[in-house]
């Protein structure tokens, strides 16, 4: 992990440990994968960006004070109660959101999700 990596948590360094957990089961799945850091997320990228991770930046209602944000993109819609939110950006290219708070949210859902986003990257 970079250093910008871990300056980005400054904020909250509480939710370091879950990205690492998330960045340890990516880099055993696919070592290709790179972090690119900026101000406001890091995006996680094979050839494309395929997930990115933010922290809180503003109080949504009735979403907790402390999150990790995590964004991935599929070709479709994806309906699950664990997604907060679900947007198409562009025909096709539906960027959905999870809100992780503990260790426990980061589980084979999730990371099938993750790794639905990495298939879906390489096939542009």
């Amino acid at each position: 992990m970079s250093n910008d990596e871990l300056l980005f948590f400054t904020s909250m360094p509480q939710m370091l440990p879950l990205y690492t957990a998330l960045r340890d089961q990516l880099d055993q799945l696919h070592p290709d994968v790179t972090a690119k850091v900026g101000k406001t997320q890091i995006s996680l990228r094979n050839r494309y960006v395929f997930a990115t991770v933010s922290l809180p930046w503003r109080k949504v209602k009735g979403w907790p004070e402390e999150y990790l944000l995590l964004s991935f993109g599929l070709s479709y819609h994806k309906e699950h109660p664990r997604i907060a939110l679900a947007v198409e950006p562009y025909p096709n290219r539906w960027t959905h959101h999870v809100l992780l708070t503990c260790l426990d949210d980061l589980d084979e859902t999730v990371m099938g999700w993750v790794e639905e986003a990495y298939q879906f990257s390489m096939e542009k």
